[in-house]
């Protein structure tokens, strides 16, 4: 890869090609619940810029730019009261629209708040989530319509993360199928697992062969592997414009999941999780652990995170690289293969350690990376076509193309055209009432 070809994936800034494509989607922002009605303002910080985000007495929600427009002091500061925000510096207020409302400096004959707007985005709610829209259209797309977007309370999972790199190669560890049979399970082999099960295929066969394709959403990939005799094993799963990924944690007939990898800033990403509630259960059972135990195989994604108020401070990690990870060599040595414990922390480290932006003119890629080379050069593509043809990006106006879709595992006829039997699943498992309840 050239580096203006690295520069133009990892750079979203306003006004660069990728943070304006990105600026054309909605974002997840902040947790529902962590917005309280009349509490203080919390900082947010989204490709780039460093915002407040605010919840009214009646539950509308505002998200600003941080300055205010009269001084530029801090709006982190302000007063959330009577509908909208104060600065403490003047006592200028702005509603959630970011129209300013009140001057009490001025006199009462002044029409300067008629005049002046705060830098404010719109925002929307769904599935536990706020959605911010930083782009520069005044009718906002719809938001993304798949499952994971429109469970009902108590039938969803909503978890996040920072990660502390650049967005993409974040993105890009949860397309690559590859890495699961030694990062996350490199200690255990196919004898441990029951003859049948999805891990006893690819701890068997750990170099899966691929058919990647170009989509309408973006890019997918189904990696297969040989299952009992006549059979393959599949994992299928997703890149979807501008930055989620459906990745294959179980099968496809009840695997609902996305996930999105948003740029907090060029070396800063905010990891979404939204799902079907996974059973509080270890996800892997072995027919012979050999005193190996499950050591590392957990999906816990919150676990140790703490808080503080800077722009960085929401869901940090107390697992870093500061401890390494919480490392243990003598675990790597006897139990598990990275000596990290979990699978999260163990994508974190790895992720992490290429550096804050990987130098990707220094890779050296192979067949196993089908998809993250189909998934760059489609980004590429898009943003290039945004910026000099203005070619709107897929998924804006037409958010409807990822109804549907799923990712997970499935075992068919070694015969059997692998696309057709998905399509086939996805139509017979996707709830249709949940489809259409993210159209709205």
């Amino acid at each position: 890869m050239r580096k203006q070809d690295n520069d133009l994936l990892t750079k979203t800034d306003a006004g660069t090609p990728m943070g304006d494509l990105i600026r054309q989607y909605w974002i997840p922002a902040v947790k529902s619940e962590d917005l309280e009605n009349d509490a203080p303002p919390t900082r947010l910080r989204l490709l780039g810029e460093n915002l407040i985000a605010f919840r009214t007495t009646s539950g509308k929600v505002g998200i600003f730019e941080h300055h205010c427009p009269h001084r530029c002091a801090s709006l982190y500061y302000g007063r959330n009261e009577d509908e909208g925000i104060r600065c403490v510096y003047h006592g200028w207020k702005f509603d959630v629209s970011g129209q300013c409302v009140e001057t009490p400096t001025e006199s009462a004959d002044s029409n300067m708040k008629d005049q002046v707007r705060a830098t404010a985005y719109q925002t929307r709610e769904r599935g536990g989530l706020i959605w911010v829209y930083m782009g520069s259209a005044e009718q906002a797309p719809e938001l993304p319509a798949f499952e994971a977007n429109a469970l009902p309370e108590g039938m969803r999972w909503v978890k996040c993360g920072l990660r502390e790199c650049n967005w993409l190669q974040a993105l890009e560890g949860d397309i690559d199928t590859a890495h699961l049979s030694f990062l996350h399970l490199g200690a255990l082999d196919a004898e441990q697992f029951p003859p049948g099960s999805p891990a006893h295929y690819f701890q068997k066969d750990k170099a899966p062969k691929f058919e990647v394709l170009d989509t309408d959403y973006g890019t997918m990939y189904g990696a297969y592997r040989p299952g009992d005799e006549g059979q393959m094993y599949w994992r299928i799963a997703h890149f979807l414009m501008p930055f989620w990924t459906m990745p294959p944690g179980g099968p496809l007939q009840n695997n609902i999941i996305a996930r999105a990898w948003v740029p907090v800033d060029d070396e800063h990403t905010m990891f979404w999780h939204l799902s079907a509630p996974i059973p509080d259960r270890p996800p892997i059972q072995l027919a012979d652990n050999k005193g190996k135990g499950l050591v590392g195989i957990h999906f816990n994604l919150e676990a140790n995170q703490y808080h503080d108020n800077d722009w960085l401070g929401r869901y940090r990690y107390k697992e870093n690289e500061s401890n390494d990870y919480g490392i243990d060599r003598e675990v790597q040595r006897e139990d598990s293969y990275s000596g990290i414990d979990g699978v999260h922390m163990q994508d974190q480290a790895i992720t992490e350690s290429m550096g804050k932006i990987v130098d990707r003119t220094k890779e050296h890629l192979a067949s196993s990376d089908k998809m993250i080379i189909m998934t760059r050069r489609r980004l590429m593509q898009s943003a290039q076509a945004l910026s000099e043809e203005n070619t709107i990006p897929a998924g804006v106006s037409n958010p409807e193309i990822y109804n549907g879709q799923r990712a997970g595992e499935m075992i068919i006829p070694q015969d059997a055209d692998w696309l057709e039997k998905y399509q086939e699943i996805c139509q017979e498992s996707v709830n249709k009432e949940t489809v259409d309840a993210s159209k709205k």
